[in-house]
């Protein structure tokens, strides 16, 4: 069995940003040269989160709205702000949205449905963060 660890390095401009990190796994999985197996690929931050959905832009702007309505920022609203953060909702969000996804890999490829991609949802950026990708198979 092969096994390929890879780390990908975020570091958004904006609080809120969702991003399709599918090229980037893509390209983990040629390096890897694995055929048949499985993709792990997870947010190492309890403020981020990875997704599988659709790449359509309104369909993003729709996560991030209703994501807010159900934890909006307001720092005076959670208990966790109390230690001196302000990012209660981004953990909220984070939980909400998942920590992690995993991708077959049939003959060489990421084994998706149609429009499936794999994004990186950002909720406390402005700051590096990572996320692993876990490639193993034959």
């Amino acid at each position: 069995m092969k096994s390929h660890t890879e780390y990908l390095v975020f570091n958004t401009k904006d609080k809120h940003e969702l991003i399709n990190i599918t090229p980037q796994v893509e390209a983990a999985l040629a390096k890897s040269g694995v055929k048949e197996g499985l993709c792990l690929v997870n947010a190492m931050h309890i403020t981020s989160s990875v997704f599988i959905n659709d790449d359509e832009e309104g369909l993003h702007q729709d996560f991030l709205h209703w994501l807010e309505g159900l934890a909006p920022y307001d720092v005076k609203k959670y208990k966790h702000n109390l230690t001196g953060e302000d990012n209660a909702d981004a953990h909220l969000k984070r939980t909400i949205m998942g920590r992690e996804v995993v991708v077959a890999i049939t003959k060489g490829k990421l084994d998706f449905g149609p429009w499936e991609q794999i994004f990186y949802g950002e909720f406390d950026g402005r700051r590096r963060k990572r996320v692993l990708v876990k490639i193993i198979g034959e």
